[in-house]
């Protein structure tokens, strides 16, 4: 069982590291079988089609990173704290899994009509996440925005932007970018940092 589980997490690194570099469709499952040193049916038994890896891979990516955020927007702290936690986390774990982002970024129109719902469900699922972090503000009156759907779509707009830009070894570390970030959201997002929000 353990080689099983060996054998398909090979297939999934070494797909995330041709579908990034050369994309969906200028990878073949035989290219990806080639890399790997293995037979193509091989890859097969595991699975069934290109589509099918690439659905592997957006779960290996994404369901991690949806169990992270959800931990954070449960645990019992200072809303604005929480908030600011999520989105460092977020980021952080978005760093992580660069080239899998990248492979979305440019091949998500080659899904099927089932494998965009798989995708649009797992986005839905971060987007409400945010959502209910943002409705929390809310109620505290630290949010400027009128529709916390949009200021959601924001957020993550401004996170999927930083996965194009960011470079490792740009003159700031990792986490200084994402300080930088986090700062940002709360200035023009909430428009306050750790302010109280009757001072705003």
């Amino acid at each position: 069982m353990d080689e099983v589980l060996d054998t398909k997490d090979q297939v999934i690194k070494s797909a995330i590291d041709l579908f990034s570099t050369k994309g969906f469709n200028g990878t073949s499952l035989r290219a990806i079988a080639d890399a790997m040193g293995m037979s193509i049916s091989n890859i097969y038994h595991h699975y069934k089609s290109k589509e099918g890896l690439l659905l592997a891979i957006l779960a290996h990516s994404t369901i991690p990173l949806l169990e992270e955020l959800g931990r954070v927007s449960e645990r019992n702290m200072d809303p604005l704290e929480r908030f600011k936690l999520l989105l460092q986390t977020h980021l952080r774990q978005a760093a992580s899994r660069k080239k899998e982002s990248k492979i979305f970024f440019l091949d998500e129109d080659h899904l099927s009509q089932n494998g965009n719902e798989i995708n649009k469900k797992f986005q839905r699922d971060v987007l409400n996440i945010y959502i209910k972090e943002l409705k929390n503000l809310n109620a505290l009156g630290y949010i400027k925005s009128t529709n916390l759907t949009i200021l959601a779509f924001n957020i993550l707009s401004l996170i999927n932007w930083f996965l194009r830009w960011y470079r490792p070894e740009g003159s700031l570390s990792q986490e200084q970018v994402i300080e930088e970030i986090v700062s940002f959201q709360l200035h023009g997002a909430l428009g306050c940092s750790t302010q109280d929000p009757k001072s705003v």
